[in-house]
């Protein structure tokens, strides 16, 4: 881990270790939150803040923090960087905070936040850290924006509230249902198998 380059570092989490499509991590927000692609940025972009900055603070810390009281420890620190971000949000953004919901408190209980703290922030040195969650971060976010434009597409004929087709396009409710995230992600998944399977084979 100590030769890998920054390049290596931060790409690992767009694809080969893609948190939604390979690790799946984070699948909560993932299904609830990507029947519109803006509240699937909006998730990501909550999400990535909360990681580099907590794996940037427990990277800092991992020498101080006794081995016992390792997931506490990380625990506060990401509740810390979650309520400034749920009180950002009320504050500046009230109409995306309304439709996030409670899933911006939840990820306090993300997997994937825990799962790099203790993985990767509290092994290794910070700016590595602080890499490390801004490619999972990025990588989460497209997973959960590619998610939510195909479903909001065939869901509501929309994407990003733009409308895109006529009066005659007669949407695929349930792609905005829950059923519809299901389909979704199991689409994504098979078509990143199918990928590295191509990749692996030539």
């Amino acid at each position: 881990m100590a030769t890998e380059s920054v390049g290596t570092i931060l790409t690992r989490g767009l694809w080969d270790e893609n948190p939604v499509m390979k690790l799946l991590l984070g699948l909560c927000p993932a299904l609830a939150v990507t029947s519109t692609a803006l509240d699937g940025l909006g998730m990501g972009a909550c999400t990535t803040f909360v990681l580099v900055m907590s794996n940037i603070v427990i990277a800092t810390l991992r020498g101080f923090i006794p081995s016992r009281m390792r997931l506490p420890c990380f625990i506060v620190v990401i509740a810390s960087f979650v309520t400034i971000v749920d009180l950002v949000m009320q504050g500046f953004f009230f109409s995306l905070s309304k439709s996030l919901g409670m899933f911006i408190p939840l990820i306090v209980v993300n997997c994937l936040i825990l799962g790099r703290a203790e993985a990767f922030a509290s092994k290794n040195v910070i700016w590595k850290s602080a890499i490390d969650g801004l490619g999972m971060g990025v990588g989460f976010t497209l997973a959960l924006v590619g998610m939510a434009i195909v479903r909001e597409v065939l869901g509501n004929g929309t994407v990003f509230g733009v409308t895109l087709f006529g009066e005659a396009f007669q949407p695929l409710i349930v792609m905005i249902l829950p059923p519809g995230a299901f389909l979704t992600m199991g689409y994504m998944i098979a078509f990143k198998m199918w990928v590295d399977r191509r990749r692996a084979a030539s």
